[in-house]
């Protein structure tokens, strides 16, 4: 009785085996899965993140070294908040936006929210409102309107598929009024931001 049970048992967990050996061989072969699913685990992340949530987002390029992307940026906080950096990876990160027609501007003169209030860094929208952040893969200075660090860009070369623009560690530094005498300074860090291109 005793080695029959052992057999079922070893048998069954070779099946168990079998079906997941067969699930990742299944994900691995047909990539498209695996990047919509982690599209999906990132949106739904970014619409729940606290105080800063991104509610919409898209992506482009009109280069091969950089992406444009749409987000639209929330305060999902109970105070209000100024947001005065993007984040990257390793450090990177930038404090200005590219306004179009009027030039470099702080993104704290742009992202001063309050509790449910919301805005957005654009590629797509008119050219007087256009605020534009580019994404790339080097390094950044901190000084302009580039965050550098992306593992992934848009694909300028293939428009029927223009992959996904990936921004690890994506994050904001802003100021977060407490009340009128009490301003922090604080840091929100979360999972990979990653952006369908179109």
């Amino acid at each position: 009785m005793k080695a029959q049970g052992a057999t079922e048992y070893l048998v069954l967990l070779a099946v168990v085996l079998i079906v997941a050996l067969v699930s990742v061989a299944l994900l691995g072969f047909f990539p498209g899965m695996a990047s919509d699913a982690q599209i999906t685990q990132s949106q739904i992340y970014w619409q729940s993140a606290s105080p800063i949530a991104i509610t919409e987002w898209s992506a482009h390029t009109n280069s091969a070294s950089y992406s444009l992307p749409y987000l639209r940026i929330k305060n999902n906080g109970i105070y209000p908040i100024r947001i005065t950096k993007f984040l990257g990876p390793n450090g990177n990160w930038t404090g200005s936006l590219e306004i179009s027609v009027i030039g470099r501007k702080n993104i704290s003169d742009y992202f001063y929210l309050a509790p449910g209030e919301d805005s957005y860094i654009a590629w797509n929208l008119s050219p007087l409102t256009t605020q534009l952040v580019y994404f790339y893969s080097g390094g950044s200075t901190g000084s302009n309107s580039w965050l550098g660090g992306a593992s992934s860009l848009c694909n300028y070369n293939d428009t029927a598929n223009p992959g996904t623009l990936v921004m690890p560690d994506f994050g904001f530094e802003y100021i977060q009024y407490m009340d009128s005498n009490q301003q922090i300074t604080k840091r929100e860090i979360g999972k990979d931001l990653i952006v369908r291109c179109s």
